[in-house]
């Protein structure tokens, strides 16, 4: 990446990256989603990433998803928001009205919080991704891989939630990216084993052998967007 490059050849050269690795794996470019996430970013940088043609958009944080996603919708944009950070219970109300996606369900404490927040604003199910937390790291959040049918379980019995597949963060390649590739295989085999069709997993230096192994959303912030913004 050059300072010269703008976010539209940004995002291209990413679309192209992606659609090669699909080809090379056998797979439909179609089957993969590419989620921009615009963490640090002002609402500027994801005005042009929409008009140029990126409409699903991911954030870590409350503060920062809420006053950015009602900056764009004030624009008239409607990109399709995704959190993809850790949750945390108190912030439900003030997320839920604005995504379409979290990639974050952690706990069962969650799923209920969620389960009553959404049916208290008559907000339609909730598309959710499991977080594992396959390497078992400390500093990742997410569930252990042998509670993953538990909380699923429990997930299934409420109505306003939908999981549709797993997610998680692989550890820190160290520029060995081959080193994510077990995380990744396992995840697959979990979620194929639990009949979940979705995996949400691979970042700006690993979403090539993520897609290798099944990711059919892929979460790209740098690669697209430029280094996060220091405040």
């Amino acid at each position: 990446m050059t300072t010269t490059t703008t976010l539209a050849e940004r995002l291209s050269g990413v679309r192209a990256r992606i659609d090669a690795a699909c080809v090379a794996a056998g797979r439909d470019p179609g089957e993969v989603t590419l989620v921009g996430v615009s963490k640090t970013h002002p609402v500027e940088a994801v005005q042009d990433a929409v008009n140029a043609g990126l409409l699903d958009l991911g954030e870590n944080w409350e503060q920062e998803l809420v006053p950015k996603a009602e900056g764009v919708a004030a624009l008239g944009l409607a990109p399709r928001w995704h959190f993809i950070g850790h949750l945390q219970r108190n912030k439900v109300r003030s997320v839920i009205p604005h995504i379409a996606s979290l990639h974050s369900l952690d706990s069962e404490r969650l799923a209920d919080e969620l389960e009553t927040r959404l049916a208290q604003a008559n907000l339609a199910p909730l598309e959710c991704f499991i977080e594992v937390n396959v390497a078992g790291e400390d500093s990742k959040t997410g569930v252990a891989t042998s509670d993953v049918t538990a909380l699923l379980a429990h997930a299934r019995t409420l109505p306003h939630l939908n999981v549709v597949g797993l997610m998680t963060v692989a550890p820190d390649s160290h520029d060995d990216v081959e080193a994510t590739r077990p995380v990744f295989r396992e995840l697959r085999t979990m979620a194929h084993d639990l009949g979940l069709p979705q995996l949400s997993m691979g970042m700006s230096s690993d979403y090539l052998v993520a897609i290798e192994e099944g990711a059919t959303l892929v979460r790209i912030g740098t690669a697209i967007f430029g280094p996060r913004r220091v405040s």
